[in-house]
């Protein structure tokens, strides 16, 4: 596992990337060069060879040497040749015969090759032989200004001498090749380690923030990569502590919430349990008053409940095609008795049939929690009017009411769970603080928008848009 994490860490990456960068061109180098050397050296041999053996070709017509081969001045030439360049020389003429062997051993032999036939046929061949170390040449003799071919001359050079050099310039190169390489190696160790440094400073400083020993903001600003990744970190610490602090006051409020009607009927239980024949009427009194509170409990668990149901089925809503106007009728019907407790006139106002995909539970009871709300804060002989309109996109709901309204200050907060405004009035109407939660949470769950607009003494507006086909 340690050489895993070795090979797959950016240290190695590093390491190797430079390793290779600088080791692979020397070797790349190295055969290129030595391969340049050896086909210049062979092809300049070649060349000179061949022109030396050209010359002394036009002297072996001039003395008509393929027919006296003791002509001293041409002996003496090919054996200067065959030495000069540790070579050998073959004399033929026109029936393949071998007229003069420098090495004296094929003389008088028959020699049909394919090099020697070529050559009959007017070409000039040259063949290098690496693995045997000699280059071999064959060409033409015929004179001037006929095609007539009279003979061949076939030369073999040995390249021991364009080896040797070869081989020095290799066993150099490859000393200067394993010089460069430890360099590279100890270059590549040394910037693989000081390049990553601030990765390791990166990773302790998280440590430590993780202890609570080190800085509270995270800006290790080394690199644009590290400065970037610090500022994200901070950002998500950010967000995570507002999240933190949220769910603490979360709980704190439900903590509240759950314990002041727990208290309050603990009082009315004690002040009962403390007086001897208790009045009936009291009695009736206390217990009335215990559920109450008991029923208020009941509305800010359900509602918790409610909360919980969304979060967890956030992925999960069962859409279906639903004629909203329909829906906004049943919830008005459904309203309508609290509305006439109060003498709160009710109006739905419809601007043409909206049909949409929504999670017809979800969605009602956040519309429900809306024209409650609008009934419940609302003044005595007051109105709410519900309307309902669509583009080609999205459908509006929206709920105007003539109630107390919300302060300015307020707006922003109206969604948190546990927020009232108005808390004296909240308590005397029951409210649980949960309901626009739920509301906001449901009309987001449906891609949708919510917004509030209010004034303080003058009443509240709520629009809610949804989208008309629902986007997974």
């Amino acid at each position: 596992m340690k050489k895993l994490k070795l090979i797959h860490s950016l240290k190695f990456r590093l390491f190797l990337i430079i390793v290779l960068v600088g080791i692979l061109p020397s070797i790349i180098l190295r055969f290129g060069i030595l391969a340049s050397y050896e086909s210049k050296a062979v092809s300049n041999r070649s060349i000179d060879i061949l022109s030396q053996a050209k010359m002394l070709g036009s002297q072996v017509l001039t003395y008509n040497y393929m027919t006296d081969t003791s002509v001293e001045i041409i002996n003496a030439q090919l054996e200067q040749l065959s030495n000069i360049y540790d070579g050998r020389v073959m004399i033929i003429n026109n029936r393949f015969q071998i007229v003069k062997d420098t090495y004296g051993l094929d003389t008088g032999k028959t020699i049909i090759s394919e090099e020697v036939v070529k050559s009959f046929r007017g070409e000039e061949i040259s063949k290098y032989d690496g693995d045997n170390r000699y280059i071999e040449l064959a060409f033409p003799l015929k004179n001037a200004g006929t095609q007539n071919v009279l003979g061949v001359m076939l030369v073999s050079v040995s390249t021991d001498s364009i080896m040797f050099n070869y081989d020095y310039l290799k066993k150099n190169a490859q000393v200067i090749e394993l010089a460069t390489a430890a360099l590279v190696l100890a270059f590549a160790l040394f910037c693989a380690s000081h390049l990553v440094q601030p990765f390791r400073k990166l990773t302790r400083s998280l440590e430590e923030i993780q202890t609570e020993d080190g800085e509270e903001e995270l800006m290790i600003s080394d690199y644009t990569e590290t400065e970037a990744i610090s500022e994200a970190f901070n950002e998500m610490m950010g967000r995570m502590q507002v999240i933190d602090e949220s769910r603490q006051e979360f709980v704190s409020n439900v903590s509240h919430e759950l314990k002041t009607p727990l208290t309050s009927m603990k009082v009315l239980a004690d002040s009962l349990l403390g007086q001897e024949d208790v009045p009936a009427e009291l009695y009736k009194d206390f217990m009335g008053d215990i559920a109450e509170e008991i029923e208020r409990e009941n509305k800010i668990i359900n509602d918790l409940l409610s909360l919980v149901k969304m979060d967890k089925s956030a992925g999960s809503l069962n859409i279906a095609l639903v004629n909203i106007n329909e829906l906004l009728e049943v919830i008005m019907k459904r309203v309508k008795p609290i509305a006439e407790k109060q003498n709160i006139e009710l109006v739905l106002e419809s601007f043409r049939p909206v049909t949409a995909e929504i999670d017809e539970v979800k969605l009602s009871l956040a519309l429900t929690n809306l024209v409650e709300n609008a009934i419940k804060y609302n003044k005595e002989d007051g109105w709410v009017h519900v309307s309902l309109n669509a583009d080609h996109k999205f459908f509006f709901v929206r709920v105007e009411d003539s109630g107390i309204g919300i302060p300015e200050e307020s707006l922003e907060h109206i969604y948190e769970r546990f927020y009232r405004a108005d808390k004296s009035h909240s308590r005397e109407i029951g409210g649980t603080g949960l309901g626009l939660a739920i509301t906001r949470n449901a009309v987001l769950m449906h891609r949708g928008a919510i917004k509030a607009h209010s004034k303080l003494g003058e009443g509240t507006i709520f629009t809610v848009r949804i989208p008309l086909s629902y986007i997974a």
